[in-house]
């Protein structure tokens, strides 16, 4: 029996079914290479969910929580605070899109990050409504599933939703869902559903993640900032997986040229280390009372350190453009390859900067899913040394999240094992 084989077993035996694995068991890692129990080499085109955006184990962030362990690995900030996590605050503050005071707290999970952004609009205006879209993924907590425009598996079998929360399309001219139709939706939700005066916040990812990395237009996010200026309702933006430069520029948000009341983000932050944080207009984040946010572990010193080192790293190394040259390779390469006679199965190619998918379809005309080949791709690709994900509400788009310190040539390599699995796949099937 191999050493993964072992590990399947051992898994199954002692862990939650509910918590969703694949079956590559990680032994180390390096930039965009990862090994597993077996010595098998995988080039990482998931990076850890867009966690390791600065790639496995970058230097600079290992050398940071190294130095940072040698003083000490935790004390609550609650109890015996710690400049660094005031510098971080500081650094969000001027990076997050608005040119207006901000304020920051730290928390440990994008969920966190979430619910909290939600606390802070609910203490600002009095209200309790909140607005949400389809599609949307918001953390796994119960009002971070609430807020989640997906079913199976995050709602299912979970009972009933906190009360409030209500959703609206969210725009796809893919699947026929225009911005006008998004809107006419939403400001019928405002005249016939809930009265705006009740509406606490709207939050919103300017590229939907698990919704299969459809992304916001300008307009739309430009309407919504209107209609929650003209309402008094607080606008928050989602970075949690689209932010540190993922999509070109450090925060999504910023291809709209407008900016949110709150700015929520994670998983790239810290570089392979839990820390997410809440950024947002001053008077917003100082809405909650003293006490009233926080965590024992919120802001934990390690993580903290890294992500420190992540925003040096990020302008030092030019990541922002480099997300786009990585991007720009990827599109070329999936429009090419589903130009060709016997590719129509892929039905679009989209996303912005390094924050790729493509969605596969029985065909063009309908662009049902095509679900079983979605599977089929991802497993031939996990066979061929490649570590991709699938995502979308219909199970049936491929996400390409690589590290944005992937070398060049390891992208060309990923991307002639992508090819070869998209035509194994596919011809399979036909």
């Amino acid at each position: 029996m191999s050493m993964t084989e072992a590990l399947k077993k051992r898994r199954a035996d002692a862990v939650a079914v509910g918590v969703a694995t694949r079956g590559i068991y990680a032994v180390k890692a390096e930039n965009a290479e990862l090994w597993d129990a077996d010595g098998k080499r995988y080039i990482d085109f998931a990076a850890g969910i867009a966690v390791n955006n600065t790639g496995h184990r970058h230097p600079k962030v290992m050398q940071a929580v190294a130095d940072q362990s040698q003083a000490f690995t935790h004390t609550c900030f609650h109890v015996a605070p710690y400049e660094s996590y005031i510098a971080l605050a500081e650094r969000l503050n001027s990076a997050t899109p608005g040119g207006f005071s901000k304020k920051t707290m730290l928390a440990t999970t994008g969920a966190e990050a979430v619910e909290n952004a939600v606390k802070m609009a609910r203490a600002h205006t009095g209200r309790s409504g909140v607005i949400a879209f389809s599609g949307a993924f918001h953390g796994r907590t119960l009002l971070g599933m609430a807020l989640c425009g997906k079913v199976n598996p995050y709602k299912k079998e979970f009972g009933a939703m906190p009360a409030e929360v209500m959703h609206a399309p969210f725009p796809n001219e893919f699947h026929g869902v225009s911005v006008a139709d998004s809107l006419n939706v939403l400001e019928n939700m405002l005249r016939s559903s809930i009265d705006p005066e009740r509406v606490a916040a709207i939050i919103v990812e300017p590229v939907q993640g698990e919704g299969g990395f459809v992304t916001a237009p300008p307009e739309f996010l430009q309407a919504l900032r209107k209609i929650c200026d003209t309402h008094g309702i607080m606008l928050i933006a989602d970075e949690v997986q689209a932010g540190m430069a993922r999509t070109g520029k450090l925060f999504a948000f910023e291809h709209s040229g407008v900016a949110a009341d709150l700015v929520c983000m994670a998983k790239g932050l810290a570089g392979g280390f839990p820390l997410s944080a809440v950024t947002g207009r001053a008077e917003v984040v100082d809405a909650a009372p003293t006490g009233g946010i926080g965590g024992t572990y919120a802001g934990n010193p390690l993580a903290v350190s890294a992500a420190n080192a992540v925003l040096e790293i990020i302008e030092e190394e030019g990541l922002c453009a480099r997300a786009v040259e990585i991007g720009d390779m990827i599109k070329a390469r999936l429009n090419d390859i589903a130009s060709r006679q016997g590719m129509e199965a892929i039905g679009e190619v989209r996303g912005p900067g390094a924050m790729v998918a493509f969605e596969m379809v029985t065909d063009r005309e309908t662009n049902a899913p095509d679900v079983a080949v979605t599977q089929a791709i991802v497993a031939e690709a996990e066979a061929r040394g490649l570590i991709i994900l699938p995502c979308g509400t219909r199970g049936n788009a491929l996400r390409l999240l690589p590290p944005l310190t992937t070398p060049l040539a390891q992208v060309e390599e990923a991307l002639n094992i992508l090819e070869a699995s998209i035509e194994a796949a596919i011809n399979k099937g036909a």
